[in-house]
């Protein structure tokens, strides 16, 4: 173990060093059972006698904190040290952080998952993903340097194949970048577009932590409608300049945005000189006709920035994800992108590369979106049967949006996790509906958790909902 020790003035140096020993052991930076350095290596490190050395672990073992075995060394007690809180601080972070609400830790998986958002790890390719990243970790693939900020070259060359044949997006290696997930590509765009106390408008319900996060960039969030056809245009703020919007499937409602939409926001970003963020929400996951067309291949004035995510159709933990931005915006995107993390994890990008070119990605998206269909058949078919539920039109993701009859209300139900729609509007109408999700449930566990969802439904004051925005 290499302790840290300094050493200062001409005083106990003895003293000097069990006290910092035992402040390391009583932090918990020393663990019970690490060895500490033979007396004759620390005294060498720190240029004094091996006998002040000495005296110090002598004390320290005296004290209990310090075991000496023979043959063997010095360690910290097999005895429990409780580790010390660090110091409570009066440093206080700005007044917008303090009206955030705080980070929450993932929720423990119920017996009946409904969650937004999760995929099945169990469908993931995990012996293929082994193989690669594997390779990319030999020693031989391994460099010292840093790489580009933009991620690995081959990476954003495959996605802009994948894209392009999938999506129908334009864009080449040059106009892509690689991101720790969808929300690091919204954090860049904002660095780069958003000045202090500029309006950004965002869909009314729609993705909360996209609004958090441009409101933690300094701008004035204002949510806009959605209905049938998606994002109402003529209601966008005239001061708007950056729009927000997932168009191929509508967080959380899961209606795609009409042509005439997509014609209209397109026009409104021309004549006000605004971009336009649009977030491919799982538009991956597809179980009816092909998808319209992309913002970004309909955009012919360069103000779309298109962003895509590995979260859902592999695992969000591998923590991938992209954007496709124009060429005016790429620089700019490349320097922010250095100055925040410098660049992603090069051996997982490069595996990711080979997943995509071996065409395993796309034999994934088909062979999942095969199991999710069977689990969102079940949940389609049982809410059609029942009257307090409304089904919103949806073809794809790994979700369904159904908005409670009036005078409905959903009860907690032990076991039960599944998320109120009202939680995705800022200001929210009470009661207004549930999302379903069907990536982390299991086929076979589907009927009994509607079963159990159908009973927690009943007619009256709707029961608080829980700070988790999950009923569970």
């Amino acid at each position: 173990m290499d302790v840290h020790v300094t050493l200062s003035g001409r005083g106990d140096l003895a003293a000097q060093v069990y006290r910092q020993l035992l402040e390391a052991i009583l932090d918990g930076r020393l663990r019970s059972g690490e060895r500490l350095p033979p007396t004759r290596e620390l005294a060498r490190r720190l240029e004094i006698s091996r006998n002040t050395v000495a005296v110090a672990y002598d004390r320290l073992v005296a004290d209990g904190f310090l075991v000496g075995r023979a043959g063997a060394g010095t360690f910290v007690s097999a005895e429990p040290v409780r580790g010390r809180a660090a110091p409570r601080g009066v440093v206080q972070p700005r007044a917008l952080w303090r009206s955030l609400p705080p980070a929450q830790p993932p929720a423990a998986p119920a017996t009946y998952d409904f969650r937004v958002g999760v995929p099945d790890p169990r469908l993931f390719p995990m012996e293929a993903w082994r193989r690669l990243v594997a390779r990319e970790l030999r020693t031989s693939a391994v460099t010292g340097g840093y790489g580009d900020p933009a991620g690995h070259e081959g990476l954003r060359e495959a996605i802009a194949r994948h894209v392009g044949v999938s999506r129908s997006v334009r864009a080449g290696a040059g106009d892509v970048l690689i991101t720790s997930g969808a929300q690091q590509a919204l954090d860049l765009v904002g660095r780069v577009l958003i000045e202090p106390g500029a309006c950004v408008a965002v869909e009314e319900p729609g993705y909360p932590p996209a609004r958090l996060l441009f409101r933690s960039l300094g701008a004035r969030v204002a949510g806009v409608p959605v209905d049938g056809e998606g994002i109402d245009v003529s209601a966008l703020p005239n001061a708007a300049r950056l729009v927000y919007v997932t168009p191929s499937h509508q967080f959380p409602l899961g209606t795609p945005m009409s042509p005439a939409r997509r014609t209209a926001l397109l026009a409104w970003a021309e004549r006000r000189q605004a971009v336009v963020i649009e977030d491919d929400y799982d538009s991956e996951f597809r179980f009816g006709d092909r998808p319209l067309e992309p913002l970004q291949s309909l955009d012919r004035a360069g103000r779309v920035v298109y962003v895509g995510s590995f979260s859902k159709t592999l695992l969000p933990a591998l923590r991938l994800g992209f954007l496709v931005a124009p060429a005016s915006l790429v620089p700019a995107l490349r320097a922010v992108k250095q100055l925040t993390d410098w660049h992603g994890v090069l051996p997982t990008q490069a595996a990711l590369a080979r997943f995509i070119d071996e065409g395993l990605l796309s034999r994934h998206i088909r062979k999942a979106t095969r199991a999710y269909a069977a689990r969102r058949d079940l949940i389609a078919e049982a809410l059609s049967g029942d009257d307090r539920l409304r089904p919103v039109p949806s073809l794809a993701g790994l979700h369904l949006c159904a908005r409670l009859a009036p005078g409905v209300s959903v009860r907690p139900a032990p076991g039960l996790a599944v998320e109120p729609l009202d939680a995705y509007y800022d200001r929210a109408p009470a009661g207004a509906g549930l999302i379903i999700g069907y990536g982390a449930i299991q086929r076979e566990a589907v009927p009994a958790g509607l079963r159990l969802l159908l009973r927690s439904l009943r007619l009256g004051v709707p029961a608080a909902p829980e700070a988790s925005g999950a009923l569970a």
